[in-house]
C-alpha cells in the first residue's frame, strides 16, 4: 500500500504556492474536483478541472504528458477506480508511475479518497489521504500538499448559497437513493448535459425525463446523477413509480422529512409536499427522482414545480408534454468494452467489441454478459455461441446494480395493454414472430392479399386502429418507429413503415405474449416474406429488400416451410448473400437451410439441387474450396445415378466443379471440363442464357490461370459483348466481365489501354454496387495494379494500396484470399520502393496465409515464395534468396510446365539470383532458355519477354560476350521505348542496366 499522508504535519514546501493547479479527476469524482477547485480559488490559487479517462489505444505516458502541457501543478484525484481508467492493467500504471511520473515528480501531486490499497508505485505521487476526515482537516491536508499556507482565505468571496458542499457531507434529506453502482461506466457527457439542462432551465420548469427502452440504463443514470451531483442539493428524494399507489405513498412520505404538518391521507400529504417544494421552504435546492413512471395520467397531480429539479425515467414519449426529454442511447462502444474488460479482465479488446456488438451496446444485457464472463472465466467464443443458440437468456436479472424485477415490470405493462389496448398486443405478438431489430411491419399493408389469420385482418382494413396500436407501443418505448424502406419514393406510405425492437425487448415480449396464436402469426410472417421477395437477387437494386428480409427467415419458421413460394424466397435470400458478397451470412444460412430441408426433402428435389449450387458458390467465395468441391462432387454423383437423367442439373454441377478445380490449382482439369460445360450450355440453353455467360466467363478465368493470356482475352471479349447485349452495361456480371478483360490486357502488357478501361470501370462499379462491395474493391485493386504497371502514378499509389488492404481486411478479415492478394501486391510495391522491413513482414504473412489456405503444393502458394526471395535478395541475403527461388522454380515447373508465364517469371528471378551468387554461366544458360520460351509463349514484345532479353544481356556481359549482349540490349531498349514509352520505369531501368525482376501477382481467379 502506498504511504498515506496523515495530515498537515509533513512539509510540502509551505509558502511556495503554485500559480495554477490542474485538478484531474474521473467523472465519478466530479463533486470532489469541484470542492477542491473552490477551495483553491478561495486562497487565490487559480485552478481548473479536467475530467480524465485516457483511451487505452494511446500510450499512458503520452496521456500523462498531455496533462503537463498545463502550467503549474497537476493534482490527481485518486482512488482504486482511478487506476481502472482505460481500462489498463496494473502493470502498465506501475511502469508509468515509476518512469514518466517519477521523472516529473515535481509537477505531480495527488489526493487519495479511498482506504483500499492503491498500486505500489502510487507512492511517487505522495498522495495526501482525504478519506474519512472532516472538511476542515481535508482542507488543511490539501493546502499542505500543494505548498499553500493555510492562512485566512484571500480569494474572491462567494455567497453562502454558492458554496459547494463538502463531498463527504450528504444532503440534509437523502431519500432511499439506490446504492451507488461501483461499476458505473462512462455516460459522463450525458450526465453533464443532464446537469446543464436542469441548471439552465427556468425556475419552475427544471424537469427532465430520461427516455428509453428497458435495459438502456435510465435508472442507473438517474442514480449516478443523484450521487455525483448530491453536493448541489439539500434534498434528494427517490420515488419508485412503477405502481401508482406505491408512488403516491412514497412521494407523500417526504412531508414528514420536510417537517410539514399534515394528516395521513395521501392526497393531503402530496399537496403539502408540492406546495413546500414550490415555495422552496424549508429547502430550495431539491431533487426529486420519479423512477419508472410510464403512465403520464397522474403528472398534473404529483409532478412538483419550484426552484428545485425533477428527474423522471420512463419509456413513455408522452412525457414530452410535461418535461424536457433526454433520450438515452446505448453505450458508446468504448463504454461497452471498458465495462466488459473491467468486469471480466480476461476478455481482450476485440472480444469485448464482439460481445458489445452482439448485444447492441445496451447496458442491461452487457452487465449480465460481463457478470457471467467475469464469474465463470468462460471463453468469449463459447459464451457467444451459447447466447446465439438460446442457451443463455439475455433477460436474466444480473444483480449488478440494475433492477431485479425487469421481467415483472414488463409483465405489468403487457397486462395493462391487454386491458386498455388489446390490438397493441396483437402487434407485439406479430413482432415476436419476426427477428429483433428492424421489423418491416409495413409488409402487412403492402401485401393485403397475404393469407392473414382472422385476428390480424384488422391491421389491413382499419388504418386508424393500426396507427393507434403503433402509437401506443412507441409511446411506451417498446418499439421505435422508422420510415425508411427499400423502395425509393418521394412519399412514404403505411406499407413502407417499419419499427425497431431491441433483442432484449423482443425476448421479453416473446415470453409474455406466447400463446395459441403464435404459430398462426409465424405462418403469416413467412407468407408476407414470400410476398415481399422481389424475385431477382442478381439485380443490385433489390438488395436492400433482401437485406431486410434475411434476418426474419428463421424466426418466422420459413426455413421449415413446405410451401414452394416460401422456399423460393429462402433460396433467393441465399442468392442475394452470394451476389452481394455477404459470404459469412450466406454460409451460416445455407447450413441452416440444409439442416431443415434434409428432414423432409429428397436430395434430388429441385430446391435441394438449387441449394447445393448456391452453397457451393458461397463456400468457394468464402475461401472454403475443398468443402465446396466435396459438396459439388457429391451432387454430381447423385445426379449421375438418377433416372431419368437431369441434364441441366449435371451441367450446373460440372460448372461448379470447374470453379472448384481452378481454386484448388488443377487448371488443366478445369479447362477440359469447362469446355465441355460451355458446349453443353450452348446446346441446352443457347448463347444468351445467364448460365452460358457464366460458363464462358469461367473459361476465360481458367485460360488466364493457365497463362494463355491471348486466348483468355479473346474469350473474355466475347463474354463481355454478350453480357452487355443481354444483361446491360450496369449488371454486376457485365462489370465483372469488364474486370476480366482489363486483367487480360494488363497481363498482355497493354498497360495504357488497361488503365483507361479500368478507370471507367471502377466508376461504374461504385455507382452500381457501392464503394465497399467486394467486387468494387477488386476492381479498385485492378486499377491500382494498372497504374503501377503503367508507371505514371507512383507518388500516391502506396497510400492507395494500403487503404485498399485496410478496407478489404475490414470487410473480409486478414486471411481471406482476396485480402491476401492485396497484401501480396502491397508488399511487392513496398519492396520496389525500398521499405524492405515492411515488405518482408507482409510477404511472409502472405506466404503463410496462402500456405494455410491452399496447402504448400498449390501453384499460388509456391509462386508467392518468389516475392519473399526478392525481399531477401534486396536485403543482401542472396544465398537464401537463391535457395528459395530454385525451390519455387522447381515447384512451379512441376505443376504448370516450363512455358507458363509464372514459371518464366520465376526463372527470370532465379537467373538473377544465380548471377548475384557468382554462378554467371548457370545464370546465362537459364536466361537464354527462359528468353526462348518467353518469345514462344508471350511474343517478342511482351514486357516479360523484354525483361528476359535484358537479363540475358546482363549475363552475357558478365561472361564478356559484349557483342551479343549489346545487340540484345539495344533491341530491347528500342522495343520498350516503342511499346511502353521512353519514360516508363521498365525502359529507364533497362537503360540504366538494372537487372530486371518479376514479382508474382497472387490471384486465384
Amino acid at each position: 500500500m502506498a504511504e498515506q499522508r496523515s495530515g498537515g504535519t509533513a512539509d510540502h514546501g509551505a509558502g511556495r504556492a503554485p500559480e495554477h493547479v490542474l485538478v484531474v479527476f474521473p467523472g465519478y469524482h466530479r463533486p470532489w474536483a469541484t470542492w477542491i477547485n473552490q477551495r483553491l480559488d478561495a486562497y487565490g490559487v487559480r485552478a481548473s478541472q479536467q475530467r480524465w479517462d485516457p483511451p487505452r489505444e494511446v500510450p499512458l505516458e503520452d496521456s500523462l504528458g498531455d496533462l503537463l502541457l498545463a502550467r503549474g501543478q497537476v493534482l490527481l484525484v485518486l482512488d482504486d477506480w482511478f487506476f481502472q481508467l482505460g481500462p489498463r492493467p496494473a502493470g502498465e500504471w506501475n511502469d508509468a508511475l515509476r518512469g514518466f511520473v517519477a521523472a516529473h515528480a515535481d509537477r505531480f501531486a495527488a489526493v487519495n479518497l479511498t482506504n483500499r490499497t492503491l498500486l505500489p508505485a502510487t507512492a511517487v505521487l505522495e498522495p495526501v489521504n482525504l478519506w474519512g476526515v472532516g472538511e476542515e482537516e481535508a482542507e488543511v491536508r490539501l493546502l499542505s500538499r500543494l505548498g499553500i499556507e493555510p492562512r485566512r482565505a484571500t480569494g474572491r468571496r462567494l455567497p453562502a448559497g454558492a458554496l459547494v458542499r463538502f463531498p463527504d457531507t450528504p444532503p440534509e434529506i437523502w431519500g432511499e437513493i439506490p446504492r451507488r453502482n461501483p461499476r458505473f461506466t462512462g455516460r459522463d457527457d450525458l450526465l453533464s448535459e443532464l446537469q446543464e439542462r436542469l441548471m439552465d432551465a427556468e425556475r419552475g420548469n427544471a424537469a427532465c425525463t430520461l427516455l428509453g427502452m428497458s435495459g438502456i440504463g435510465k435508472t442507473q443514470i438517474a442514480a449516478e446523477y443523484a450521487h455525483r451531483f448530491s453536493s448541489d442539493y439539500d434534498v434528494v428524494w427517490w420515488v419508485s413509480s412503477d405502481d401508482r399507489n406505491v408512488q403516491r405513498d412514497r412521494f407523500g412520505e417526504l412531508a414528514a422529512e420536510l417537517g410539514l404538518a399534515t394528516g395521513n391521507e395521501p392526497g393531503e400529504r402530496i399537496r403539502a409536499v408540492r406546495e413546500a417544494l414550490r415555495r422552496g421552504a424549508p429547502h430550495s435546492r431539491w431533487l426529486v427522482v420519479f423512477d419508472g413512471w410510464d403512465d403520464t395520467d397522474g403528472a398534473g397531480v404529483i409532478l412538483p414545480q419550484g426552484p428545485g429539479h425533477v428527474l423522471v425515467t420512463s419509456r413513455n414519449r408522452g412525457w414530452g408534454d410535461y418535461t424536457d426529454i433526454l433520450e438515452i442511447p446505448g453505450f458508446d462502444r468504448t463504454e461497452s468494452t471498458a465495462y466488459l474488460m473491467r468486469r471480466a479482465p480476461h476478455v481482450t479488446a476485440p472480444e469485448a467489441d464482439e460481445v458489445a456488438a452482439e448485444f447492441g451496446d445496451v447496458p442491461l444485457p452487457l452487465v449480465q454478459a460481463a457478470a457471467w464472463l467475469g464469474e465463470s472465466r468462460m471463453d468469449v467464443s463459447e459464451y457467444l455461441h451459447m447466447v446465439r443458440e438460446g442457451r443463455i437468456s439475455a433477460v436474466e436479472p444480473s444483480g449488478d446494480g440494475f433492477p431485479q424485477a425487469s421481467l415483472t415490470s414488463w409483465s405489468i405493462l403487457i397486462n395493462r395493454l391487454r386491458r386498455a389496448q388489446p390490438q397493441a398486443i396483437d402487434v407485439l405478438s406479430l413482432c415476436a414472430s419476426f427477428a429483433p431489430g428492424r421489423i418491416p411491419l409495413g409488409l402487412i399493408r403492402a401485401y393485403p392479399q397475404a393469407d392473414l389469420p382472422e385476428d390480424l385482418r384488422w391491421m389491413v382494413t382499419d388504418l386508424a386502429a393500426w396507427s393507434r396500436a403503433l402509437d401506443t407501443l412507441v409511446n411506451y418505448s417498446v418499439l421505435t418507429r422508422e420510415t425508411r424502406g427499400p423502395v425509393n419514393n418521394a412519399e412514404v406510405g403505411p406499407h413502407q413503415e417499419s419499427v425497431h425492437m431491441h433483442r432484449l425487448v423482443h425476448d421479453i415480449v416473446a415470453r409474455l405474449t406466447e400463446g395459441d396464436h403464435r404459430e398462426a402469426h409465424r405462418k403469416a410472417v413467412r407468407t408476407l416474406l414470400a410476398e415481399a421477395d422481389p424475385g431477382n437477387p442478381m439485380d443490385s437494386r433489390h438488395w436492400p429488400r433482401y437485406a431486410e428480409l434475411l434476418p426474419h427467415l428463421e424466426p418466422s419458421g420459413a426455413l421449415l416451410s413446405h410451401n414452394p413460394r416460401v422456399q423460393t424466397a429462402v433460396l433467393n435470400c441465399l442468392r442475394y448473400c452470394f451476389r452481394s458478397g455477404e459470404f459469412k451470412a450466406g454460409v451460416q444460412l445455407a447450413e441452416k437451410i440444409r439442416g431443415h430441408w434434409s428432414t423432409f426433402m429428397d436430395p434430388l428435389d429441385q430446391p435441394m439441387l438449387d441449394l447445393t449450387t448456391q452453397q457451393g458458390n458461397i463456400l468457394r467465395s468464402f475461401g472454403r474450396f475443398r468443402e465446396a468441391y466435396d459438396l459439388d462432387l457429391a451432387q454430381r454423383d447423385r445426379l449421375a445415378a438418377a433416372q431419368p437423367p437431369n441434364g441441366l442439373g449435371t451441367l450446373l454441377s460440372n460448372n461448379a466443379i470447374c470453379s472448384d478445380l481452378r481454386f484448388l490449382g488443377q487448371y488443366k482439369e478445369s479447362e477440359t471440363l469447362q469446355r465441355q460445360v460451355l458446349a453443353d450450355a450452348e446446346r441446352l440453353l443457347g448463347e444468351s442464357e445467364f448460365s452460358t455467360l457464366v460458363a464462358r466467363h469461367n473459361l476465360g478465368v481458367t485460360l488466364r490461370q493457365l497463362g494463355r493470356f491471348r486466348e483468355a482475352y479473346e474469350s473474355d471479349a466475347e463474354t463481355l459483348a454478350h453480357s452487355e447485349r443481354v444483361l446491360g452495361k450496369r449488371h454486376s456480371h457485365t462489370l465483372n466481365s469488364s474486370n476480366a478483360l482489363v486483367h487480360d490486357l494488363r497481363l498482355l502488357g497493354q498497360y495504357r489501354e488497361a488503365l483507361a478501361r479500368q478507370e471507367s470501370n471502377v466508376l461504374r462499379h461504385v455507382q452500381v454496387l457501392g464503394p465497399q462491395h467486394l467486387q468494387t474493391l477488386y476492381a479498385r485493386t485492378q486499377l491500382a495494379l494498372c497504374r503501377r504497371r503503367e508507371g505514371g502514378f507512383q507518388q500516391d499509389l502506396g497510400a492507395t494500396m494500403a487503404s485498399l488492404l485496410d478496407q478489404l481486411e475490414q470487410v473480409h478479415g486478414r486471411t481471406h484470399y482476396i485480402t491476401l492478394t492485396s497484401l501480396n501486391n502491397y508488399a511487392n510495391y513496398l519492396r520496389e520502393h525500398g521499405d524492405l522491413d515492411h515488405a518482408r513482414e507482409l510477404s511472409r504473412e502472405a506466404e503463410a496465409g496462402y500456405r494455410a489456405l491452399l496447402g504448400p503444393a498449390h501453384p499460388v502458394a509456391t509462386g508467392v515464395l518468389a516475392n519473399t526471395a526478392l525481399v531477401l535478395q534486396a536485403s543482401g541475403e542472396r544465398a537464401d534468396a537463391l535457395a528459395i527461388l530454385e525451390a519455387a522454380l522447381a515447384g512451379l515447373t512441376s505443376s504448370l510446365g516450363s512455358d507458363h508465364p509464372w514459371v518464366l517469371g520465376c526463372a527470370l528471378n532465379a537467373g538473377a539470383a544465380r548471377n548475384f551468387n557468382g554462378r554467371v554461366h548457370d545464370a546465362a544458360e537459364l536466361s537464354r532458355d527462359t528468353l526462348r520460351r518467353a518469345r514462344h509463349t508471350l511474343g517478342n514484345e511482351h514486357p516479360l519477354t523484354l525483361s528476359c532479353q535484358v537479363a540475358l544481356a546482363t549475363d552475357l556481359r558478365g561472361l564478356r560476350e559484349t557483342e551479343e549482349a549489346g545487340k540484345l540490349e539495344e533491341d530491347a531498349l528500342l522495343t520498350l521505348t516503342r511499346t511502353l514509352g521512353a519514360q516508363h520505369p521498365h525502359t529507364l531501368s533497362a537503360r540504366q542496366r538494372n537487372r530486371p525482376y518479376w514479382d508474382f501477382e497472387a490471384n486465384l481467379g
